[in-house]
């Protein structure tokens, strides 16, 4: 196997390459390289491959060899698309161990690492064959049509066709104008990436001296004010920037771009066209002038000495500790060695609000990396993060993809939150745990940060397997907020409940608005009403194509499914009796915001969830509206639990702590308590002490307790004792097969069969189903379920899943396997 950067062969050696292509296949293939392409070919570049009859992929080069394959003759590629490696030795590397670890393909994890505009797309065209002559008259109406679109535009693609013609089915009349020789069909591939061009501007030297600059203006004065004007704004932008672009000067003129044309046809201005970035960030005065309190100074001392030995520390601070400030010193630090780093945050709703944090210290230095950026930004962050232009990169998830050169430190911030766990589609990664892979690549160090770590981190750093240092007070000297539980049974018994909101709440909303402060309420299920209930038969929508009730949501006036997608009109008569008796149970978001605009309608409220902060810019637009103190009242989603700081909150309130405290899962109570901490976090965090208000039909819950004591240590220690006397994390390993079927019956035959043959490799104790989710069907595909376990101690993980593999491979090779989908997931926590 030959591995190189760039390929030194110009003699006529015959190379095989290895590529890695964006499909859910079992084994790399392999392709023969052209001679002529012998010296550019390198591994971590880019190709133009056919895979199968016709169509055409962009693929990695993964291994370059001498050796063709044993079992198929090698196909030529096509063409080799970069001047330099695009995916780096190292990222291959992570890919891999990716692949293995969490049980999927390098295709599936080069499509979850790769943006997509650095992913070609086949895409077929049509052209005329103009080396046939033929009858136009002897055309039908739709191919006529498509003949003469093909006059005008020398190429469509197949979409083009489909909505020149309005319909979706194109192909048999293509098919038939291929047949009578009309039409060429050709597959090419699309670049999707394309640079941002902008027309910069410059002054013709000749106009620079003083006498003929003069000269310009007397004659344009005259004869073209507009121009004279564009000349003139020009020369005021020039004092204070080095480059000035054809926009910024139509802007700053009030001239039209006819004016600027015509200044560029005189020779006044010099146009040059140059590619410029999508990404600004506006420069801002740095300060890093804040002084660590005692106590974050100790913790900060800590984390150095431990790095000593440890690759990766666990920092557990309490909410409003000052966590970040000790991530900005060590950042410092990294960034004095040369080295990069990678900040990981679980949400983009916190991505958004630190980097307006961060940008403080490292102003444009600092990249941004997530989902909200379109396909050309984000292939712009991955060429800077690969050119080393980046010094420190702020993202979700996905950033542990990026090229990274030589990653000195990762801070997995909110460490414990479950938005770190990609569920679909594979790789089913969890960020957290390939944050410390990644880091050990690059012989980096990693440190976790959370109020309530999870048990699994939690257990590392007790057992000395990490590091560990604490924050037990906030920064500033602030109290923790005061936590008051209010009974919803005793408030309804005594009739002083308004809508959802109990007395107690009510009354410090008021006070908090009269005192010109601000309230966050939390409510973790979105929409209106989660279900549309007929009175007389006790009906309920359901969704066509998965087993759950429809959710009523009151500004699109439709039912929608939170699992498809799917939509449907509000009846207003029963489909089942008849009845007109239907009435909306349980309530969401959007109902709280209602309902509290009727309770109080001066005060300012807003909504953040999945729902409004759909658009790009919407989500911080909520943020920014609430930092500038124009919302009074923010209800929200678990988004608002993550981290946001605020000064002008004071006063939160948990609608409703039932849902989280009830969940059937092993985790709920670990969940519940780093929910109602978390949210409970977000109150008093400058200044005045806050007010939490926990609304429950059991105030007596041992969870509620121990958040109003802030009693981490309890918590842990009770469900430890559960966890290890029922085979569950952090003593046991956890992996879910996901089975998938359109037909009930078959997936029973399927699932039971997969079960059988599981226990007889790992025995009764370690499988435990098939059994049936609490959502049986999503998509039109039911689903059952089989969880193994197995010890930490004395069992190889890793043959386990070979074994695994051997299983569902043979399975798949019978005929009981048609139509069924089999989905690993490996530590489903």
């Amino acid at each position: 196997m030959l591995e190189f950067t760039e390929g030194p062969y110009t003699e006529r050696k015959t190379l095989f390459v290895e590529v890695i292509l964006p499909l859910a296949i079992a084994k790399n293939y392999t392709y023969r390289v052209p001679f002529e392409l012998n010296n550019i070919i390198a591994i971590g570049k880019r190709v133009v491959v056919q895979f199968g009859k016709s169509k055409l992929y962009t693929a990695i080069v993964s291994a370059i060899t001498e050796n063709p394959p044993e079992k198929y003759e090698a196909k030529y590629l096509l063409e080799i698309l970069d001047d330099r490696p695009v995916v780096t030795p190292k990222q291959l590397q992570f890919w891999k161990w990716l692949g293995e670890y969490y049980m999927c393909n390098d295709g599936e994890v080069m499509n979850a690492a790769l943006p997509s505009a650095l992913k070609l797309a086949s895409e077929t065209k049509i052209g005329l064959n103009k080396e046939f002559e033929y009858d136009k008259a002897m055309l039908h109406d739709k191919e006529f049509l498509i003949v003469e679109a093909l006059e005008i535009q020398p190429e469509l693609t197949i979409s083009d066709i489909a909505k020149l013609l309005s319909q979706k089915k194109v192909m048999p009349i293509l098919k038939a104008l291929f047949e009578k020789n009309i039409i060429n069909i050709s597959e090419e591939v699309s670049d999707g990436y394309k640079p941002r061009r902008r027309t910069f501007l410059t002054l013709n030297p000749a106009y620079q001296a003083q006498d003929s600059l003069k000269d310009l203006f007397a004659i344009l004065e005259k004869r073209a004010p507009k121009q004279a004007d564009a000349v003139l704004a020009y020369i005021k932008l020039a004092r204070h920037q080095k480059t000035i672009s054809k926009n910024e000067l139509i802007e700053e003129s009030g001239a039209g771009a006819s004016s600027i044309n015509s200044l560029i046809e005189k020779e006044v201005f010099v146009a040059e066209e140059k590619n410029v970035s999508r990404l600004f960030f506006e420069e801002e005065d740095l300060d890093a002038n804040f002084e660590l309190s005692t106590q974050q100074q100790e913790a900060f001392a800590a984390i150095k000495q431990q790095f000593e030995q440890k690759d990766v520390i666990l920092l557990h601070g309490v909410t409003s500790s000052g966590k970040t400030q000790i991530y900005i010193r060590l950042i410092e630090q990294m960034i004095a060695q040369g080295k990069q780093v990678l900040y990981l945050l679980p949400e983009i709703a916190l991505t958004t609000h630190v980097i307006e944090r961060l940008r403080q210290y490292f102003g444009a230095s600092i990249g941004v990396y997530h989902s909200r950026f379109n396909d050309n930004e984000r292939v712009e962050v991955w060429q800077k993060v690969l050119n080393n232009e980046y010094k420190v990169v702020l993202g979700a998830r996905s950033s542990v993809f990026l090229p990274f050169a030589g990653l000195g430190l990762i801070i997995v911030d909110e460490e414990h939150e479950t938005s770190y766990k990609q569920f679909d589609p594979a790789p089913r990664y969890n960020a957290r745990d390939a944050a410390i892979f990644l880091a050990n690549m690059h012989q980096g160090k990693v440190l976790l940060g959370s109020a309530t770590p999870s048990f699994e981190t939690y257990f590392n750093a007790r057992t000395h397997k990490y590091g560990f240092a604490e924050l037990t007070e906030r920064y500033g000297g602030i109290e923790m907020p005061i936590i008051e539980v209010v009974s919803i049974a005793e408030e309804t018994k005594k009739k002083t409940i308004q809508s959802h909101f109990t007395s107690v709440l009510m009354a410090d909303i008021e006070t908090a608005l009269a005192n010109k402060e601000q309230v966050i309420l939390f409510q973790n299920r979105r929409g209106y009403a989660p279900v549309l209930l007929c009175k007389i038969c006790a009906y309920t929508p359901k969704c066509i194509n998965c087993d759950v009730s429809l959710t009523y949501h009151k500004h699109t006036g439709k039912l929608h499914c939170h699992y498809c997608g799917y939509k449907e009109d509000t009846p207003s008569i029963c489909p089942a009796c008849g009845s007109t008796h239907l009435e909306y149970r349980g309530f969401g978001t959007e109902k709280i915001e209602d309902e509290l605009s009727l309770l109080l309608p001066a005060a300012r409220i807003a909504r953040m969830d999945l729902d409004t902060t759909r658009s790009r810019n919407s989500l911080q637009n909520i943020l920014n509206d609430l930092e500038e103190k124009k919302i009074d009242i923010l209800v929200g989603t678990q988004m608002v639990a993550k981290g946001l700081d605020f000064a002008g909150v004071t006063v939160i309130g948990v609608i409703s702590a039932d849902s989280l405290l009830k969940f059937p899962d092993y985790r709920a109570n670990e969940r519940s308590y780093q929910m109602l901490a978390q949210v409970s976090g977000r109150a008093g965090r400058r200044g005045k002490q806050g007010k939490v208000v926990i609304q429950t039909y059991d105030p007596a819950h041992r969870v509620i307790k121990q958040v109003i004591d802030n009693n981490y240590a309890e918590l842990y220690f009770t469900e430890m004792e559960e966890r290890k006397a029922f085979h569950y994390p952090p003593f046991y390993r956890i992996i879910n097969l996901d089975i998938k079927h359109k037909n009930p019956e078959i997936l029973h035959n399927q699932a039971t069969y997969l079960g059988n043959q599981l226990r007889s490799h790992f025995g009764e104790e370690r499988v435990v189903g098939p059994q049936v989710p609490l959502v049986s069907r999503i998509r039109n595909y039911y689903i059952q379920s089989i969880m193994l376990k197995f010890e930490k101690d004395g069992v190889s993980i890793n043959k386990v899943k070979a074994t695994i593999r051997d299983v569902i491979t043979q399975f798949q090779t019978t005929k009981l396997s048609k139509g069924s989908i089999v989905q690993p997931d490996v530590d489903p926590y």
